[in-house]
């Protein structure tokens, strides 16, 4: 019986693959959009994309085109070909404002830009236009079935940012360039307000000012001291009670500034 049922599966795989080639040979093009539906259907879509690659000119302006290019959009999408999966739904939502599948091909061109952001370590030119197409959905759809997902993606799109800034401004202390981390921390608690990273972002803004001031030529030294020491004042006041992994920095930090700035205290 199994044997029987095994040589029946191979049988219907060679029939499906032959009709397959026969439609994509076939210069009907209603055999092939009959048979790439079918394909599409069943969850075959690079096969059922080869079809609609074939016939969509043809059916500009027919009735048929809508239902066509929805699949042939949809298809590049399950194929994880998020570069032409985005295109095509812009232009399904472009072309067919008024079907029932447009919030849904809008909504899937915005999250196939979402597919395509990397990795924060990577540039981020794709993130901002992926955050740029979600935001715009959001503010199309605002009472879309899609709107917590899309509001999820767009959440994690930021954070993503919030990342990337992060590492840069973490880099430039690394190297030594203090003066440059600090700036770009200032831009970073600027732009992110609600970051989770702000409070590792503030202590290393104080690093930064701190090692900065204590290798700092004597004429500008004092002043920046008493930058460092202000940052200092200000991370303490928010996060010294709930920092215990810190405490020995911020003591060696507090030590250290108030050693250097004693010099200063005794002259004036």
């Amino acid at each position: 019986m199994k044997k029987i049922l095994f040589i029946l599966a191979i049988v219907s795989v060679i029939s499906s693959c032959s009709d397959f080639q026969k439609a994509l040979k076939s210069e009907d093009i209603a055999t092939k959009f009959k048979m790439g539906e079918e394909l599409y259907n069943e969850g075959k879509f690079s096969k059922a994309n080869k079809l609609f690659v074939q016939i969509v000119p043809n059916y500009r302006g027919k009735p048929q085109a809508e239902k066509l290019m929805y699949m042939y959009s949809k298809s590049f999408y399950e194929m994880k070909d998020y570069v032409l999966a985005g295109y095509q739904f812009e232009r399904f939502e472009q072309a067919y404002a008024n079907s029932e599948k447009v919030e849904e091909a809008a909504f899937l061109g915005a999250k196939s830009y979402y597919n395509l952001s990397p990795v924060f370590t990577k540039d981020q030119t794709d993130t901002k236009e992926a955050l740029d197409k979600l935001q715009a959905f959001i503010n199309k759809y605002p009472n879309s079935s899609y709107l917590a997902e899309a509001n999820q993606l767009v959440k994690e799109l930021d954070y993503k940012l919030e990342q990337k800034a992060f590492a840069i401004a973490k880099q430039y202390n690394h190297i030594s360039d203090y003066k440059s981390s600090i700036k770009a921390f200032d831009n970073f608690i600027v732009d992110f307000p609600g970051s989770s990273l702000r409070k590792d972002a503030l202590f290393h803004r104080l690093d930064a000012a701190y090692k900065l001031a204590i290798n700092s030529v004597e004429y500008k030294k004092e002043e920046r001291l008493k930058t460092a020491e202000s940052y200092l004042s200000a991370y303490n006041a928010k996060y010294k009670d709930n920092d215990e992994e810190r405490v020995k920095d911020l003591e060696k930090i507090k030590e250290e500034l108030q050693e250097n700035l004693q010099q200063y205290n005794t002259k004036s």
